[in-house]
């Protein structure tokens, strides 16, 4: 592992700043990569990009779209949400989204540079930023009737802001991880709508936004469940859609990847959970960070790092999804509960495999 720690993306502080100091001076020996908060308007992960889809010019609320109902995995109902299509006459094609990732990123680098030249962010610290699928805002916000023009528009508005991206931060200082929710989703059944051949389509979509990652930048996965209110969306059977989800992007890259999160709920502690993992096709130089750590949990945190040992050989760790979505007065509680696991897990990794 080059770290124990992985920092998912979203934290709730006010800014990208407070984010960096905070996370660099009490998790910075145990990090690899440091995101910038997700602050301000990204607070909400995509929500900002339904804001900027309903003042496009060329995007609608479809008034023949049944509204998608957003529940948990124990049937609450969260919200119902209209749904967009492109407005009559627009030839999709045409339309051009500012998807506004690469401002953000190009901001909060000038912050984590400054900081670095401080010595307050480690220099062996990549900096990372987090980017959605195009299907993340296309299932979420678009109707189906508009969907399958959608998707390839706003995958090129992502490339354009990846390039950006690309072209304004140095790649040995760079990590990008993209954000797969809505895909696992889709595996799991969750929305109205699925083509018949969903599995092809997601390997080679997301198959295609690896490759657009040169080789010399730092590459991830974030797998996730969905937690707009900090529980899942589909509460997993066991960790096997994430395996074949993670065997599915392997199979479309040619280049590396080096680095792979896997969540885990709270209350799986139990071998059935875990056992798919050791169906896992990567390399033994890709970093898998299982999602383990949960809020106020210690003893628990250990069970789960025990549990995954009886499978896993080696791992890193993290919280199960980002922390936007949790109270900002337990921050702290979790910034304490990595250094406590991240201690435990080196020495549980030493410890003879667990029988």
């Amino acid at each position: 592992m080059q770290s124990p720690v992985h920092l998912v993306g979203s934290i709730p502080m006010s800014d990208c700043e407070t984010v960096f100091r905070a996370m660099a001076s009490q998790l910075g020996p145990w990090l690899h990569r440091l995101p910038d908060g997700e602050t301000g308007e990204r607070g909400k992960w995509i929500y900002w990009q339904r804001e900027m889809l309903l003042s496009h010019p060329d995007m609608e609320i479809d008034p023949d779209s049944e509204l998608l109902p957003i529940y948990q995995w124990d049937g609450k109902l969260i919200r119902e949400t209209e749904l967009l299509r492109f407005r009559s006459g627009v030839e999709p094609r045409t339309v051009r989204f500012e998807t506004g990732y690469e401002k953000a990123a190009l901001h909060s680098y000038e912050i984590f540079t400054a900081l670095q030249d401080e010595g307050i962010i480690p220099n062996n610290v990549l900096f990372q930023v987090s980017l959605p699928t195009p299907i993340a805002s296309g299932y979420m916000y678009v109707s189906p009737m508009s969907i399958e023009d959608y998707l390839p528009v706003y995958e090129t508005a992502l490339l354009d802001a990846l390039n950006i991206i690309l072209d304004g931060i140095p790649h040995e200082s760079l990590s990008i991880q993209w954000d797969v929710c809505q895909e696992i989703l889709i595996f799991e059944d969750y929305f109205p709508y699925r083509p018949i051949d969903y599995k092809d389509r997601i390997f080679q979509q997301l198959g295609r936004l690896g490759s657009e990652v040169p080789p010399g930048v730092d590459l991830g996965f974030h797998m996730c469940y969905g937690t707009p209110q900090n529980e899942h969306l589909v509460m997993p059977k066991d960790t096997g859609v994430l395996v074949e989800m993670t065997n599915g992007v392997l199979s479309q890259l040619e280049r590396d990847i080096n680095f792979f999160h896997i969540p885990v709920p709270a209350d799986r502690i139990d071998d059935e959970y875990y056992a798919p993992l050791a169906q896992l096709h990567i390399k033994q130089d890709t970093d898998l960070y299982l999602g383990l750590i949960h809020p106020e949990d210690p003893e628990g945190d250990m069970q789960r790092m025990k549990a995954a040992r009886k499978v896993v050989q080696s791992f890193g760790i993290a919280s199960e999804c980002g922390w936007g979505r949790t109270n900002s007065d337990q921050v702290q509680g979790l910034i304490e509960s990595h250094q406590i696991a991240a201690l435990k897990s080196k020495e549980l990794l030493e410890s003879p495999k667990a029988k």
